[in-house]
């Protein structure tokens, strides 16, 4: 069996057990896009997004589309805007007819949005959505390729573990995401009975200056800074640092890949230097076939390899064509999607095991899916196809 064929599957089986309903040929199929693309959303994570789903759909669309169809991609700014996102979903479901919705980068964005998908029914995939919420309420429209909270944050407990630290400023924006986050370090500490004297400090999302938090930061002398700020709070959590002469001094380390992008060192330049951060997987990761097009495709168009959310994004729109054609059909099927979901949770396949985390496809990232996994689901994937 196809490498790509057989993700397809398991997403058909989990998610996308779509019932029989005739679409006219002509008509295309609408694949929805609600990403950050203005502040204060992280319009550079968006951006990515953006750009992975195009090229997935132009790939599509070079193979013949699905079900003889074209697939046409709708982009819509959430602009890391909750109602905004909501908005955007009602109007690609309702007016747009999208048979499916992708490109979530913002945590609280993709929760709202999720709490109005499972009344209408048009399946999400958060692309880059964090927080344990997205698919911790195990609806059967709710499903992402990216980290969740909990391991996320033992990432960095670990790392301040191994360094022997004993005092952690935590700088977080009040949004799901850094709540989560903060929350979720502060109960690892405690769970661990590690002894770190942690200091939590929120802030809003869309303030201007950290200027007065970066002061308390310096009077605690933390050993370790967890940067929670997604876009420019991160970026100017790591300029107002160096203002108060945190940094360089202090361990910074960010919540997501952000130094991984050109952008970041166009920013900061050597300000960046030294700045750590959690990896989603590694550049040296093998992609699958269909990722190594994709790489050779996003570095022809944009000049520059392509990250994460980009990787995200591509294999999103990939695995939806998937689903769909596997199915035969764009009309999901509330009962047989909620019974394979069920079997597939069951089993264990394609989601993680632990705690609540539900509907995380182990896929990380999506293109880069080795033999060993194939083979230990494929007895139960075929169980799950015909059960």
């Amino acid at each position: 069996m196809q490498r790509r064929e057989l993700t397809g599957g398991v997403l058909a089986a989990a998610f996308l057990a779509f019932g029989s309903f005739p679409a006219q040929a002509q008509d295309p199929i609408v694949f929805g896009l609600i990403t950050p693309l203005s502040p204060p959303g992280e319009t550079g994570l968006g951006q990515l997004a953006k750009r992975g789903a195009e090229l997935g759909v132009d790939y599509l669309n070079e193979k013949g589309g699905v079900l003889g169809r074209k697939i046409q991609l709708s982009v819509q700014d959430s602009a890391g805007k909750n109602e905004q996102g909501v908005a955007a979903y009602r109007r690609l479901v309702s007016n747009e007819k999208a048979v499916a919705v992708f490109g979530f980068i913002h945590s609280g964005v993709n929760i709202a949005v999720n709490e109005v998908a499972k009344e209408m029914g048009v399946p999400t995939m958060g692309t880059q959505t964090g927080a344990t919420d997205v698919t911790g309420k195990r609806y059967d429209i709710a499903f992402r390729t990216h980290a969740v909270d909990p391991p996320r944050a033992g990432t960095w407990i670990g790392w301040i573990k191994k360094n022997n630290w004993k005092r952690v400023s935590i700088i977080a924006e009040t949004t799901d995401y850094g709540i989560g986050l903060a929350k979720e370090t502060e109960k690892q500490n405690k769970e661990k009975n590690l002894g770190l004297e942690v200091q939590t400090i929120m802030f809003d999302r869309t303030t201007t200056d950290l200027l007065p938090q970066l002061l308390q930061v310096k009077a605690f002398k933390p050993d370790a800074i967890i940067n929670i700020g997604v876009g420019q709070p991160l970026d100017l959590i790591i300029t107002q640092a160096h203002t108060v002469g945190l940094l360089p001094g202090a361990q910074m380390v960010t919540s997501y890949d952000a130094p991984a992008r050109p952008q970041f060192w166009q920013l900061h330049g050597d300000k960046g230097v030294g700045i750590n951060f959690v990896a989603f997987y590694s550049p040296k990761s093998e992609l699958s076939d269909l990722g190594k097009e994709f790489a050779k495709r996003y570095q022809a168009k944009f000049s520059e390899p392509p990250v994460y959310a980009a990787l995200n994004s591509f294999a999103n729109a990939i695995v939806f064509a998937e689903a769909i054609k596997k199915a035969g059909t764009t009309e999901p099927d509330a009962a047989e999607t909620a019974r394979l979901n069920a079997a597939c949770h069951a089993q264990g396949l394609v989601t993680l095991t632990c705690g609540t985390y539900g509907n995380v496809l182990r896929f990380l990232p999506p293109l880069v899916i080795g033999d060993d996994l194939l083979t230990e689901g494929l007895d139960v994937l075929e169980q799950a196809f015909t059960a």
